[in-house]
C-alpha cells in the first residue's frame, strides 16, 4: 500500500507532521480528518530500496503480542507499553513500525486504526480482534487469545511445510544424480562405446542421446524450466487460473485430504478466536474467508455468510458447501443450539489439528517407498542401459 507524507493541524492548533499507509492521496486525506487532523499537505512518499530489510516474523509479532497484554493486565498507558516495547525490540523493522503506531496513538488514533495502516504486519484478523478488545475494555485477554491462535496457526504451517519438505529433497536429489550421470559419466561409457563400431542397444541408445542432449542444450532446458514457473505462477494469480489449481488441489488422492483438513482447522480456529472475542459472527466470516488459503472453501465459506445474512443457520449452508465433514456440520449445530459456538469451534480446531498431525504421517509413510522406487528406477534403468551393450559382447563371446 503507498504510504504518503502529510503535515497538519491538531484540533489545539499545533502543527504535526507524519506518515500514513493510504490507497490514493484523497484517502489519505480522509483518514486524517477521522483523527481530527486538518491536512495541509498530502504527498507520497518517496520509495528507498532496501536490500537487506530485516523481514518481521510470525514469532516477533507473538511476543510482541504476548508481552504488551502482560504490559496491559498490570496497568501500563498504552503509549508507554509502546515505547517500552519499541526500545526493547531486535528487529530493527518491527522496531520502526512500533515507533510509527506509537505516534499514531499520539496523535489521538486507537490502538487497531494505528495497526491497521502497517497491513503486511499486522493483517485484518489481528485489528480486528484488537479493535473488538478496545471497545470490550479487555484488550489483554484479546491479546492473549490472538498470541496462542497466531503460535497454533504456525505450527499448522510448519505441519504441511515438514510434509513437503521429504519429497521436495528426494526429487532434487534425483534431479542431481540424475545430472552428473549425464553430463560425466556417460559421455565415458559413449567413447567406450564408439570404440566397439557396433550398434547400440534400445535402452543405451535413448540414454546417450539424452546425455547429448543435457550436454548441449542445459541452457534451453533451463529456459524451459524457468518460463514454466513464471508461467505457473502467472496462471496461479488469475481468477479462473487460481480456481482451477485449488479445485485440482483439493481432488488430489494424497495431497487432497490434507488440504481440507488444514482448511478446516484454520477455518475453526480463526472464526472461534474472532467469536470469543465479541467479533460479529458476519465480519468474522468475511475476515475468515480471506485466510482461507483456497479459493474453493474461500467461497463456501462466502456463500455461507450469504445465508445467515438472509437469516438461515449456520449449519445447514455449511453443509450444502460439500467442503466441510458431517461431524464438523453437527458440532457447529449444536453449539448454535446451546450458545457455545466458539468452544464448540476450539474443540473443532484441536480435533483437527490432530487429524493434520497423523495425515502428514500418513503421507510421509505413503511417499517414503513410492519416491525411493522413483529414485531406484531412474539411476537403476540407467546403469542397466549403460551395462547391456558390454553384456551383449561378452554373451558373443
Amino acid at each position: 500500500m503507498p504510504v504518503f507524507v502529510w503535515e497538519g493541524k491538531l484540533a489545539n492548533g499545533n502543527i504535526k507532521r507524519g506518515e500514513i499507509e493510504a490507497d490514493t492521496k484523497s484517502a489519505a486525506t480522509m483518514l486524517l480528518r477521522r483523527q481530527r487532523i486538518l491536512p495541509t499537505k498530502v504527498k507520497g512518499k518517496p520509495k528507498q530500496i532496501t536490500l537487506f530489510e530485516q523481514k518481521v516474523k510470525t514469532k516477533d509479532i507473538v511476543i510482541f503480542t504476548r508481552q504488551f497484554a502482560t504490559m496491559i493486565n498490570a496497568g501500563l498507558p498504552l503509549v508507554q507499553c509502546l515505547d517500552i516495547l519499541a526500545s526493547q525490540q531486535p528487529n530493527p523493522s518491527l522496531k520502526k513500525i512500533l515507533g510509527q503506531i506509537k505516534q499514531d496513538v499520539e496523535g489521538g488514533s486507537t490502538f487497531a486504526d494505528a495497526l491497521g495502516k502497517h497491513p503486511k504486519v499486522f493483517d485484518n484478523l489481528y485489528v480486528n480482534l484488537v479493535a473488538a478488545g478496545e471497545i470490550g475494555g479487555v484488550l489483554d485477554t484479546v491479546l492473549n487469545r490472538l498470541a496462542v491462535y497466531m503460535e497454533k496457526n504456525e505450527a499448522l504451517k510448519n505441519k504441511v511445510k515438514s510434509a513437503m519438505t521429504y519429497p521436495i529433497i528426494v526429487l532434487c536429489v534425483a534431479f542431481g544424480v540424475v545430472s552428473v550421470l549425464m553430463l560425466f559419466v556417460i559421455p565415458t561409457f559413449q567413447d567406450m562405446f564408439q570404440q566397439f563400431g557396433a550398434a547400440l542397444p534400445g535402452p543405451t541408445q535413448l540414454v546417450v542421446d539424452l546425455s547429448h542432449f543435457f550436454r548441449n542444450y542445459w541452457y534451453v532446458m533451463l529456459c524451459v524450466i524457468i518460463l514454466l514457473i513464471i508461467g505457473f505462477k502467472w496462471f496461479g494469480k488469475q481468477e479462473k487460473g487460481r480456481f482451477y489449481l485449488d479445485t485440482i488441489a483439493l481432488k488430489l488422492p494424497i495431497f487432497g485430504p490434507l488440504i481440507r483438513k488444514v482448511a478446516v482447522a484454520k477455518f475453526s480456529r480463526t472464526l472461534g478466536t474472532m467469536i470469543s472475542s465479541g467479533v460479529p459472527i458476519m465480519d468474522g466470516l468475511e475476515i475468515t474467508s480471506k485466510t482461507a488459503g483456497n479459493v474453493i472453501v474461500e467461497n463456501a465459506i462466502r456463500s455461507v455468510r450469504s445465508a445467515i445474512s438472509e437469516g438461515r443457520s449456520m449449519s445447514e449452508p455449511l453443509e450444502q458447501t460439500g467442503i466441510f465433514p458431517g461431524m464438523v456440520v453437527q458440532m457447529i449445530s449444536v453449539g448454535e443450539a446451546t450458545g457455545a459456538m466458539d468452544q464448540m469451534l476450539s474443540k473443532i480446531a484441536d480435533f483437527y489439528d490432530e487429524e493434520v498431525d497423523a495425515a502428514v504421517d500418513a503421507l510421509t509413510s505413503a511417499l517414503e517407498p513410492m519416491l525411493m522406487v522413483f529414485l531406484g528406477g531412474i539411476i537403476g534403468f540407467v546403469v542397466v542401459a549403460m551395462y547391456l551393450p558390454i553384456f551383449k559382447m561378452a554373451g558373443a563371446v
